[in-house]
């Protein structure tokens, strides 16, 4: 996307949003230093017994973090003081956007260290939307809605970034990658990235990319900087633990209230086999452990068999953002 289209997404999103404000910040700090920011509800008291070890995490409806254990999601919760819209935690690193009260959409993507101390934060135009940390807790990632707030609508712009938490890299969107599609190298303005999954090495990812109304799921570099297309019609993947298979929604159906359906991928013979939870699924799912996968489906938090068999089991009520602490 040129900086000119750039600029006139972002004025788009605010006259949908009914702001007065260019929003051009992001787009101007792309690959920009992260920084420390002011007191916003993402800096309110934080309890890291709630995303130690152990425990299922996730987002209440009050928009909190809660934790329970593993072994028993059915456990009272401990609910931490921190707000936020989507959240993500692994070894010792989590990261937290918060939707920025305003006349124009932004979000504060805030990272926290082991005792829930805030160590970055980085100011986004638009509305949150997926959030994810590394195995390691090396590198964090996330995506916001430029326009819109749903991939069902028409014309929505997505914006995806990825923080090098060791050495503090950051680049805010990632639109600019060399893309590789149908092993051509691809240039188009309507290029959109979304839902990063990390490999154990953090420096392979997957993420979604769309351009030309079409959705393919891309094997990225980070240290080269490339990434290549290697299957079509697949939205925010999600790799294993052990980095050989991945969950993703697949696009099933034009029905707008039930489009997509969980699949795994194994990443060797690319054979696809559809997981048993048979409603739409419009979340990027987390691995359990190398076995089960959870994921958000009308406001609870499910599990399922990554491997087609058995059936989807409520883990948690008025849940979303679930992730496993190992």
């Amino acid at each position: 996307m040129t900086p000119a289209r750039r600029l006139a997404v972002l004025i788009l999103a605010v006259t949908v949003l009914g702001g007065t404000a260019a929003g051009y910040t992001a787009w101007a700090g792309m690959r920009a230093p992260a920084r420390a920011g002011k007191d916003t509800p993402a800096r309110a008291g934080k309890d890291a017994g709630a995303v130690r070890p152990g425990r299922l995490v996730f987002r209440t409806e009050a928009g909190r973090i809660a934790g329970v254990p593993l072994t028993d999601t059915s456990a009272e919760p401990t609910v931490s003081g921190l707000t936020c819209n989507r959240f993500s935690t692994a070894a010792g690193t989590s990261i937290c956007l918060a939707a920025r009260p305003g006349p124009v959409a932004m979000t504060d993507a805030v990272i926290y260290d082991r005792s829930m101390r805030e160590t970055r934060r980085i100011d986004l135009a638009g509305i949150p939307n997926r959030a994810r940390v590394s195995g390691s807790g090396r590198m964090a990632s996330w995506t916001v809605f430029v326009t819109g707030d749903s991939y069902n609508a028409g014309g929505f712009s997505t914006w995806t970034g990825i923080l090098d938490t060791r050495t503090g890299y950051l680049v805010t969107n990632m639109e600019d990658i060399p893309l590789t599609l149908g092993g051509r190298r691809h240039h188009a303005v309507d290029v959109n990235y979304w839902g990063v999954t990390f490999a154990p090495d953090d420096n392979r990812f997957y993420a979604t990319v769309s351009t030309k109304g079409k959705t393919y799921l891309v094997e990225g570099d980070y240290g080269a900087w490339r990434a290549r297309t290697i299957r079509e019609n697949a939205e925010c993947p999600s790799l294993s633990p052990d980095g050989t298979r991945l969950v993703f929604k697949k696009r099933v159906s034009g029905d707008a209230d039930r489009p997509w359906r969980l699949h795994l991928l194994d990443l060797a013979t690319m054979r696809e086999t559809p997981l048993a939870e048979t409603e739409s699924v419009d979340d990027q799912a987390v691995w359990l452990d190398e076995r089960t996968v959870a994921y958000a489906r009308e406001g609870n938090v499910w599990s399922v068999p990554a491997d087609g068999s058995g059936t989807p089991v409520l883990l948690v009520r008025g849940a979303s953002s679930p992730v496993a602490v190992r």
